[in-house]
């Protein structure tokens, strides 16, 4: 009985992997936009744009999906260059070539007919935590130009600058950063 149990859930675990297909994030409509107080005068805002990613998409058991996206830290844009130069250097990421901000999906609990919680591991400044993503599928279907699959997202979550090692000025410069994330991803060929 045991061995017929184990065999049944072996089937069922490689049915749903194979009932994800893969998507590839269309780094031309990815975003992550930030925002955080600075000194209770502004609020301050930057991006990371024209990343690469993958979601392992799987429509009829969503909490089955995965996502991973992973971008260079220097590819931050802030809008005024004498921040980015500051954002990279000791006081924040004393950031080098080829350093990466990732996001690896490590759970889905589905809460609605569109929307999820995704928690995953965030990897930036050389620390790694967890983070949990407040998720809602747009719209899936047929892209009209590209005449092809194509999925849409938007999602936000708040990240503590401190657990990252990245709390320079805090908390006169807020701790947290409110993320903002809106991505479309076609299916892969």
């Amino acid at each position: 009985m045991k061995s017929v149990l184990l065999a049944t859930a072996l089937t069922l675990g490689a049915t749903s992997a194979f009932a994800a297909e893969k998507y590839v994030l269309d780094a031309s409509h990815s975003q992550i936009v930030f925002t955080y107080n600075h000194l209770g005068f502004s609020t301050t805002t930057s991006m990371f744009s024209g990343f690469d990613g993958e979601i392992m998409l799987d429509e009829a058991e969503p909490a089955n999906s995965a996502v991973s996206v992973s971008f260079p830290v220097k590819d931050m844009i802030t809008g005024w260059e004498p921040r980015t130069e500051h954002f990279m250097t000791a006081d924040f990421f004393g950031a080098e070539d080829g350093d990466m901000v990732t996001f690896e999906s490590t759970g889905i609990e589905v809460t609605g007919e569109k929307t999820a919680l995704i928690t995953g591991d965030l990897t930036m400044n050389d620390v790694t935590k967890s983070v949990v993503l407040d998720a809602k599928l747009n719209q899936m279907g047929e892209h009209p130009m590209a005449k092809k699959p194509w999925a849409g997202f938007d999602a936000t979550t708040t990240v503590t600058r401190t657990d990252f090692n990245l709390g320079q000025f805090a908390p006169f410069v807020s701790d947290e950063v409110q993320v903002n994330i809106s991505i479309e991803a076609m299916k892969a060929e």
